[in-house]
C-alpha cells in the first residue's frame, strides 16, 4: 500500500475552496392553486440545467413547507418541495450561466402555475415572480 500526501483534517478544515457559490433552488408540488404538478419533471429539468451549468446537482427527497401568497389575500399553500443544491465554481457563475437559469426557472413558474419560485445564491434569497417568455 502507498502512503498518501494527503493529510485530511487540512483539506475538510479549509472548508468549501475559495470562489465557490452555493445555490438552492426550491421545486414546489403543487400550482398557485393547490393542485399537483408533475414536480419530478421539474426536479430532472434542474438537475440537467445545473449539471450543464455548474457540473452536478443532487436533489432532496420531499419536505414540508408552507407558502404565504401575497396576491390571494395570504392564502397559505402547503406542500411538499423538493431542494436541489449546487455548488458552483466562481469561474462558472457566469453572466450567461446565470441567464440561462433564469431561464429554467422561468420556464418552471410558467409551466407549473408559480407566483414564485425560490432561489438561494450563497445565502441571499432571490424570489422569481417575473417570468420571461421564450
Amino acid at each position: 500500500m502507498v502512503a498518501s500526501s494527503v493529510n485530511p483534517q487540512e483539506i475538510f478544515r479549509s472548508g468549501l475552496p475559495a470562489g465557490t457559490s452555493l445555490i438552492v433552488i426550491f421545486i414546489p408540488s403543487k400550482d398557485r392553486d393547490g393542485q399537483p404538478i408533475d414536480q419530478d419533471y421539474w426536479v430532472d429539468d434542474v438537475l440537467s440545467a445545473l449539471g450543464r451549468l455548474f457540473r452536478g446537482a443532487t436533489a432532496y427527497p420531499r419536505g414540508r413547507g408552507v407558502w404565504r401568497d401575497d396576491e390571494r389575500g395570504g392564502t397559505l399553500l402547503r406542500e411538499e418541495p423538493v431542494i436541489v443544491f449546487s455548488y458552483a465554481a466562481e469561474e462558472a457563475l457566469t453572466v450567461t450561466a446565470l441567464e440561462e437559469l433564469y431561464r429554467t426557472l422561468s420556464r418552471m413558474g410558467r409551466g407549473a402555475n408559480q407566483g414564485e419560485i425560490g432561489v438561494v445564491i450563497d445565502g441571499k434569497y432571490y424570489g422569481i415572480t417575473d417570468y420571461i417568455q421564450e
